[in-house]
């Protein structure tokens, strides 16, 4: 089984009849809402909550009964991707550029899912750049702010055009060489004002769901 399929499919084990699901975005994230349709197909009742346009649109076709974000109070579990975890469960997510809306969902879930292949396990951050969702109006400003943090940042192109997330932000990939203080990191992005949200997710993470490479499943708690 694909390594994705595999840790995608695990991590469902973690809903009952009943609950409130964050769906998240991207290609692992998809393996898990793929099973979720099918879990739904044959009896089970949730409701489920998007990350972004592209999980709503997947959900819809798979007829998972889906809460509109404005009724949206807690939710029970969120079973999301991560670009890379490090060994104390510190995460960048952002890749698919659905960051800010994967970062309200987490923060109001009571038990936070992380689906990864072995790949994307890191001692320390770093390896992946950082997505940085900032506002256009003065993004060249915001820019220079981000690379005083020590990171080299570039701006996302996606077929030749700026990228625009469902928000109507841009992303900024900043690429730092390595990250001992996530938590510390976040703070200071985010206390920059053209920033609107970065993909560092430092201490959310309950639960991380990879594999060994071998065809089993490693959960790290």
């Amino acid at each position: 089984m694909n390594p994705k399929q595999l840790v995608g499919e695990k991590a469902t084990t973690y809903i009952k009849d009943g609950m409130i699901v964050g769906l998240g975005t991207g290609s692992t994230a998809y393996f898990a809402i793929m099973k979720i349709g099918e879990l739904v197909k044959n009896g089970l009742s949730i409701k489920g909550v998007p990350t972004s346009k592209a999980t709503e649109e997947l959900a819809i076709s798979l007829n998972i009964p889906l809460l509109a974000i404005e009724d949206v109070v807690k939710i029970d579990v969120t079973i999301d991707g991560a670009d890379e975890f490090d060994a104390n469960k510190n995460l960048t997510k952002g890749g698919g550029a659905a960051l800010l809306r994967e970062k309200i969902i987490a923060s109001v879930t009571d038990f936070y899912v992380i689906i990864a292949d072995a790949a994307k396990g890191s001692q320390f951050l770093g390896s992946f750049a950082v997505p940085v969702e900032v506002t256009a109006f003065g993004k060249e400003i915001t820019i220079a702010q981000l690379k005083a943090l020590g990171c080299i940042p570039k701006l996302r192109y996606k077929e030749g055009e700026l990228l625009l997330t469902d928000n109507q932000n841009y992303i900024v990939d900043c690429k730092f060489e390595k990250i001992e203080n996530p938590a510390q990191l976040s703070a200071q992005m985010n206390a920059l004002p053209g920033v609107v949200e970065n993909g560092l997710f430092a201490g959310m993470a309950n639960v991380i769901i990879s594999e060994d490479g071998k065809g089993s499943t490693i959960t790290i708690d």
